[in-house]
Order: structure tokens, then C-alpha cells, then sequence
């Protein structure tokens, strides 16, 4: 099911899109942080899993011009993100899933408050992690793990339409695909600037052991043999680690 009553902005700078199941709660504090945004050349779009738990009801009652969304069954939370991506008029695109939060008010203002040229293909920054504070990212390079979070990137919305997540990755398809493109020669731009407040309780915080495997999956698939020498051995490290510790 979709809203009828679609009067997004034209093409705008920003696509913020939030894919959600049975999460109303989240999905709320989600909403509000990105209609609070002082930056307003931007769209929100929200892919829902078909919930049961009054997500729908709450979307429609909504009455917000920047705002669209889709209730439907889907494969999982990158082939909600690959149809959201579909939806997009942006010509950038940040994922706020249902929980994360921009940093501050003034956060997209921030980041598009100069242009970026042509040739870049993705723009990050930190992230703030409840317990944790600030998390201050890394600078680009190839790596056994996301040195960024995912919910402080922008994507060129072209690039992710010819370059979809890889669904077979249910826990990493985000990490392949940042990993391809910086190996194949797409520019990052790091910013020093807090761009989430990430929801730790998401599938990829909950449940490390899975995530890990499949980022074992990914080295194998994308890396050279080399890169797979330097890589694998700290993975492997993390996946023992991980099994041996006492769930708590």
C-alpha cells in the first residue's frame, strides 16, 4: 500500500530513506528527527515490511508533504532498501532506518552546505553510539569491516541504482558494496562532522557472530588473494572471539 497524496519537492538535494518492520516506536523517533531537519531540500521515503503493529495506520495519518511510503512483504532489509532506492528522486541518498537519528537538527544543512563534485560517489562522516559517544570514522581504505557506519553515508543515488546491494548478504550487502566501489576506484570523502545517532539494537549490532561470517564471505569474494592474506586472519580472530564469549 503507498500514499496517493505525493507532492515531494522535484529532485531534491537528499533522499533520506527509512526501511522498518514492526518498529512503530522507532519508526516515530526516526520520523521526527528528519522532519525536524532546519535543511529542507530533501524527500523521506519509508519502506515498511507490511507490519502489524499499527505502522500503517500511523503512516497514514501523517501529514507531511516531503514524506512518501510503501507497505509491502520484502526479502529482507536490502531488497527494501534496493526498492526504496527505486523510489528515489534525490540525488544523493542517506539510509535512517527505523531508530537512527540524525546527530542534530542542523546536520543535512551542515553537509550540503557546499557542492561536491561530480566525481564523488560517497560522502561520510561519524557516527554517535549510545555508551560509546562519538565514533570517529576512518579515512578511506580497503579494510576487513565498515570503518563507517552506513546510517552516516551518503550515496549517489545513480551509483546505487547500477549498483545494488547484493541481497545474498543478509548482514553485509552494505559492506560489499562500499568495498567494490573503493576498489574500483570511486571517491569518498570523509567529513568531520557527526552525522547519526546509530540504534544499537539494529540486526548488525544483535547479532555479531552472523555479521562477521558474512563479512568472511565478502573478503572472499571481492578481494585478491593478497588482500584476502591480510584480511581474513583478524575476521577469523573476531568470528573465535566471539564464539567463546559468554552471551550475556
Amino acid at each position: 500500500m503507498t500514499n496517493t497524496d505525493d507532492i515531494r519537492t522535484p529532485q531534491p538535494m537528499v533522499s533520506v530513506v527509512t526501511v522498518c518492520r514492526n518498529a512503530l516506536p522507532l519508526l516515530q523517533q526516526t520520523v521526527a528527527s528528519v522532519a525536524a531537519q532546519t535543511f529542507t531540500d530533501y524527500e523521506h521515503i519509508i519502506v515498511d515490511g507490511a507490519s502489524a503493529d499499527g505502522t500503517t495506520e500511523y503512516l497514514q495519518h501523517l501529514d507531511m508533504p516531503r514524506l512518501s511510503w510503501l507497505s509491502e512483504p520484502d526479502n529482507g532489509i536490502y531488497d527494501a532498501m534496493n526498492k526504496a532506492v527505486k523510489q528515489c528522486n534525490g540525488r544523493w541518498v542517506v539510509f535512517m532506518n527505523a531508530g537512527d537519528r540524525f546527530f542534530a537538527d542542523d546536520t543535512l544543512q551542515h553537509v550540503f552546505c557546499r557542492p561536491y563534485d561530480d566525481d564523488v560517489a560517497v560522502i561520510y562522516g561519524d557516527v554517535y553510539k549510545e555508551g560509546r559517544g562519538v565514533v570517529v570514522a576512518e579515512p578511506p581504505h580497503n579494510a576487513h569491516r565498515m570503518y563507517f557506519c552506513h546510517q552516516s553515508a551518503f550515496i549517489r543515488t545513480a551509483l546505487l541504482r547500477s549498483h545494488p546491494y547484493d541481497v545474498s548478504h543478509p548482514y553485509s550487502a552494505d559492506f560489499k558494496f562500499f568495498k567494490t566501489r573503493l576498489l574500483a576506484g570511486d571517491r569518498f570523502v570523509q567529513l568531520p562532522l557527526a552525522i547519526a545517532n546509530f540504534d544499537t539494537g539494529g540486526v548488525s549490532a544483535t547479532r555479531r557472530g552472523a555479521g562477521i561470517s558474512d563479512n568472511i564471505r565478502v573478503v572472499r569474494e571481492v578481494d585478491s588473494l593478497w588482500w584476502q592474506c591480510r584480511l581474513l586472519p583478524r575476521l577469523y580472530f573476531q568470528l573465535f572471539m566471539c564464539k567463546i564469549r559468554p552471551k550475556r
